[in-house]
C-alpha cells in the first residue's frame, strides 16, 4: 500500500490531550484525538463524556456526514432513531446512517463514548421531532 502525502500519522496519548468544553454540546466534554488534524479534516475521532445529568437532551437533529458511528466505552445512553428507542451500552457500535433523524435523551453519569465521522466539519441540523421523546432517568 503507498502512502500518501494528504494523511499524516498521528499517536496520541492521554496525557497529551485533555476533556474540554466547548463542543457540540455544552452538557459533554470532548477529547480531540489527532485524527482531524492528520487527516486534513476527511475524519474526526474524539472521545465523549458526561459532563451534566441530562436535562433537555440533544434535541431532534440530523447530521450532514458521510459517515458516523459511535462506540459506547463506558455507561449507558438512551436514543432515539427516528421513532425507535434505542439503548446503547458500554461495548455496542452503532453506525448512525447518513441523514438519520436522532435524539440523545438519557445517559448514566460514567457515560463514555468514542465517536467517528466523517467529513471531520459535519454539520448539524435541527429537525422538527419524530415522535414524543421519554423522560431521562434522574441522577441522585
Amino acid at each position: 500500500m503507498s502512502e500518501t502525502a494528504d494523511t499524516l500519522f498521528s499517536h496520541v496519548k492521554p496525557e497529551q490531550t485533555g476533556y474540554v468544553s466547548g463542543g457540540l454540546r455544552d452538557f459533554f466534554l470532548y477529547r480531540d484525538l489527532g485524527v482531524a488534524a492528520a487527516t486534513q479534516g476527511k475524519v474526526i475521532a474524539h472521545l465523549v463524556k458526561a459532563n451534566m445529568a441530562p436535562e433537555k437532551g440533544t434535541g431532534w437533529h440530523r447530521h450532514e456526514a458521510e459517515f458516523q458511528i459511535v462506540i459506547m466505552l463506558k455507561g449507558w445512553a438512551r436514543f432515539m432513531y427516528d421513532d425507535q428507542e434505542t439503548l446503547v451500552e458500554a461495548g455496542d457500535c452503532v453506525h448512525q446512517r447518513p441523514g438519520i433523524k436522532h435524539f440523545l435523551f438519557d445517559y448514566s453519569p460514567d457515560m463514555e463514548y468514542l465517536e467517528i465521522v466523517s467529513p471531520a466539519d459535519f454539520k448539524t441540523i435541527d429537525v422538527e421531532p419524530v415522535c414524543p421523546i421519554p423522560d431521562p432517568t434522574p441522577w441522585n
